[in-house]
């Protein structure tokens, strides 16, 4: 125990170490600021910024995936303005997602309609709003518009600070999603609860590949993931070879050769010529809508996949939906182990598991209502493919 402990203390060192005051390490991080002390950080794409932790009290989320972010460390009750795309009141807004689950939204939606707006959002929203947020009146702004000197203009135009998050490609395992995980608990003084989060992701990503080390190579299946990416533009050729639920759960990816990295679409030649090694295909819940009507015009290529053919097809939960859902992405990997390893992960049920993620992340139980979400289809299962997409 005193060794994990030691272990703990060691890798929250490290992490901090990537936030600086005026270049030097982070101790602030370490250490509470005093009350009204004005400290300097520096946000997620390298811009210092000076703050007073724990002193704001009118927040504005910006651009996808911020609001996501601060709900899971700072109070909701301290939003002073949403982007449209969060609010379902609104009649003219952004609503390519509103069928999908976005945890966030099921925990907080409501409350957040009966907030102003500080921009459209949505995918198509490539720059932040300024006169909108600054009819919010806010005393910071939480961002995820990564452009240096455009979050220093807007900053400069409303004379409060912008907080810009930024995660990596490892998504919810990505040791820089830790980061904006930190850097949130400083500014709004909840370090605790970025702790326990970090710790709580960085334990389960130990179990899953505990349970999975010693699994003999030649044992593993060939999987196949396909429907990954933005909402709306994917579908069974969009995959990865990197996917990082495979690399946390040591599954065999049947992806092997892509030049790049990344989620990118294969041809239709290319998913052919690997039906039959397709032992496990693993639909993402986005692309259902697209999958159905390919499969309409022709069931015969998806009829080449073995997975297909064997009824080894199951559904995970919408990975992406106004950028990373990162609870569900979390849930999925355990549902990717489960359904790889059947009798390694007998003792997972996903609907109490899932409910154990969103309280990490939320403190409340969302399974149910993630699951009921239209594009959800009832939840993690497996497909009977020619009921499923009749």
């Amino acid at each position: 125990m005193k060794k994990n402990r030691t272990i703990s203390l060691l890798l929250t060192l490290i992490m901090l170490a990537a936030l600086c005051i005026g270049g030097q390490t982070s101790a602030f991080a370490m250490e509470k600021a005093a009350e009204g002390e004005e400290i300097t950080i520096t946000d997620m794409i390298g811009r210092e910024v000076t703050i007073t932790p724990g002193s704001y009290q009118r927040v504005a989320c910006i651009g996808a995936g911020a609001l996501r972010m601060y709900s899971y460390i700072g109070d909701v009750g301290l939003l002073c303005g949403v982007e449209d795309i969060d609010n379902t009141s609104l009649e003219e807004r952004p609503k390519m997602f509103d069928s999908v689950a976005r945890p966030y939204m099921l925990a907080f939606g409501k409350s957040f309609t009966e907030l102003p707006s500080c921009g459209v959002g949505g995918p198509q929203a490539q720059t932040a709003e300024a006169e909108k947020i600054l009819a919010c009146n806010p005393d910071i702004v939480i961002s995820e518009y990564e452009d240096v000197e455009k979050e220093d203009a807007l900053q400069e135009q409303l004379g409060v600070p912008v907080i810009t998050l930024k995660a990596g490609p490892g998504g919810v395992f990505d040791e820089n999603f830790y980061g904006p995980m930190k850097m949130l608990g400083v500014v709004f003084q909840n370090e605790e609860k970025a702790d326990a989060l970090i710790e709580y992701i960085k334990a389960e990503r130990a179990e899953i590949e505990k349970r999975t080390a010693d699994i003999p190579e030649d044992e593993k299946p060939s999987v196949y993931i396909c429907g990954l990416g933005n909402w709306g533009t994917t579908n069974h050729l969009m995959t990865a070879q990197n996917y990082i639920a495979f690399t946390v759960a040591n599954v065999k990816n049947v992806i092997t050769d892509l030049e790049a990295p990344g989620i990118q679409p294969i041809e239709e030649e290319k998913f052919v010529a690997l039906g039959e090694n397709m032992g496990i295909m693993i639909i993402d819940a986005a692309a259902v809508k697209n999958i159905k009507p390919l499969y309409s015009e022709n069931p015969a290529m998806f009829d080449t996949c073995k997975a297909w053919q064997d009824g080894e097809v199951y559904l995970e939960m919408a990975y992406n939906a106004y950028y990373t859902n990162y609870e569900i992405s979390l849930a999925n990997t355990w549902f990717i182990a489960k359904t790889v390893y059947p009798e390694l992960f007998e003792d997972i049920d996903m609907t109490e598991k899932t409910d154990e993620i969103t309280q990490a992340f939320f403190g409340m139980n969302l399974a149910e209502q993630i699951f009921a979400a239209p594009s959800s289809y009832g939840g993690y299962q497996k497909i009977d493919t020619e009921s499923f997409f009749a």
